[in-house]
C-alpha cells in the first residue's frame, strides 16, 4: 500500500523556486488575505494530476487524510485530486462521505474548483435527495463551503439542470467577497452556454441585486451590444 509519506516525497522533487515564489501572492497568502498563511512547494497542477493518477488506487483512505491535513497547499491538491480519480473507479458513496466530511483542507479557490463539482456535484446529480447540503453551505458563514455550494451545480448544469444553479446563485447575491461574486458568474454564464433565455431571465429579474463582478462574468460570453445593455441596466 502507498503511504502519504512517499507520495509527498515524490511530490516534491516537482518544486520549482520561481512558482514557489510566485504561488503566495497569486493565492492571496498575506496577512488578512483568503489564503493567509498557507504554504507552496510551487508546483503545477499538470504535475500534480500525473502523481495522482499513478498513485489512486493503491493509496488507502487514512493516507489521503494525511495528505489533505498537509500544511502545503499543492500536497492538499493532490490528495483532492486523487480522490476524484477515486471516485470515478470505486465506492462512489464512500468518496462522496469522505469528502464532506474532511472539507478541512479544501481551503482556497482552486482546491475546491478541481474536487467539489467531480465528487459533490456528480453524486449530487443522481441523488437528487440528498441536494439540501448545497444550500445548507450556501447558507453557513464557510467562504469555502459557500464557492462549494454553487461550483458543484457544473455537473447539473452540463446536465441541462439549471435550477439549483439558480437558486444558489440568488442566495449568494449579496455576498461580499470576490471570489464569491466570481463563482457564481462563472456557473451563470455556463448556464447561458446551454441556454441564454435562461441566463438573461435570470439577468434581467435580479439586476439590481448582481454584483458587478458576477454580472462581467456572466456576460461574458455575449456580443458587445448585449454586455452593454446589461452593464448599463
Amino acid at each position: 500500500m502507498i503511504t502519504a509519506e512517499s507520495v509527498k516525497k515524490e511530490l516534491s522533487k516537482h518544486s520549482n523556486i520561481e512558482k514557489k515564489d510566485f504561488f503566495p501572492r497569486f493565492f492571496k497568502t498575506a496577512k488578512g488575505e483568503y489564503g493567509y498563511g498557507d504554504k507552496f512547494w510551487g508546483i503545477t497542477v499538470p504535475n500534480i494530476r500525473s502523481i495522482a493518477k499513478k498513485y489512486y488506487k493503491d493509496i488507502s483512505l487514512d493516507e489521503i487524510k494525511k495528505l489533505i491535513n498537509s500544511e502545503i497547499h499543492e500536497v492538499r491538491l493532490l490528495g483532492y485530486i486523487i480522490l476524484t480519480y477515486k471516485y470515478e473507479k470505486e465506492d462512489k458513496e464512500e468518496i462522496y462521505n469522505f469528502y464532506i466530511n474532511n472539507l478541512e483542507g479544501c481551503n482556497n479557490w482552486d482546491i475546491v474548483d478541481l474536487s467539489c463539482s467531480n465528487i459533490l456535484g456528480n453524486y449530487l446529480l443522481s441523488n437528487n435527495e440528498k441536494r439540501d447540503i448545497l444550500y445548507s453551505f450556501a447558507k453557513s458563514n464557510d467562504l469555502w463551503k459557500q464557492r462549494i455550494s454553487i461550483v458543484s451545480t457544473y455537473s447539473f448544469i452540463r446536465n441541462n439542470e439549471f435550477e439549483d444553479t439558480l437558486k444558489i446563485s440568488k442566495i449568494l447575491l449579496s455576498h461580499k467577497h470576490d471570489l464569491i461574486h466570481k463563482a457564481v458568474g462563472w456557473m451563470l454564464r455556463e448556464v447561458g452556454k446551454k441556454d441564454i433565455d435562461v441566463l438573461k431571465d435570470f439577468l434581467n429579474r435580479n439586476i439590481k441585486d448582481i454584483p458587478r463582478t458576477t454580472l462581467r462574468y456572466a456576460i461574458e460570453r455575449m456580443d458587445d451590444i448585449e454586455r452593454k445593455k446589461y452593464l448599463d441596466m
